[in-house]
């Protein structure tokens, strides 16, 4: 019975697991020979996190949303500064930066209820 639970489970590979030595005899997990700058796992926790966070962003209004997209760049990627924003549409520096904060505080707010279920 033991092996046969045990055998759909030989295919799985742990980051871990030693795959051999090196020439002094240290043992080799596969997470040293991925030759990544970024630790594997903190790159799947930050794309985790990213998910999260722009499910939540429709909790926002749309001018909420449309601040936050062209300060952070959630989604074309090019961060602006709150006086460009605040020249594009139409508003003050400080009206913008009084939208960011409101909307950053929604987000955490939602982040937060999330995590307490």
């Amino acid at each position: 019975m033991h092996l046969r639970a045990t055998k759909k489970n030989r295919s799985e590979v742990s980051l871990y697991d030693p795959i051999g030595t090196d020439k002094e005899g240290n043992e080799i997990a596969l997470i040293d020979v991925l030759g990544s700058d970024q630790d594997v796992a903190e790159i799947v926790e930050n794309s985790y996190e990213r998910q999260r966070v722009m499910q939540k962003v429709n909790v926002l209004t749309p001018r909420e949303k449309k601040v936050l997209a062209m300060r952070f760049g959630l989604f074309q990627g090019l961060r602006r500064t709150q006086r460009d924003i605040a020249r594009k549409m139409g508003i003050s520096r400080s009206y913008v930066s009084r939208i960011e904060k409101k909307a950053i505080q929604k987000l955490l707010k939602e982040l937060s209820a999330e995590g307490c279920k």
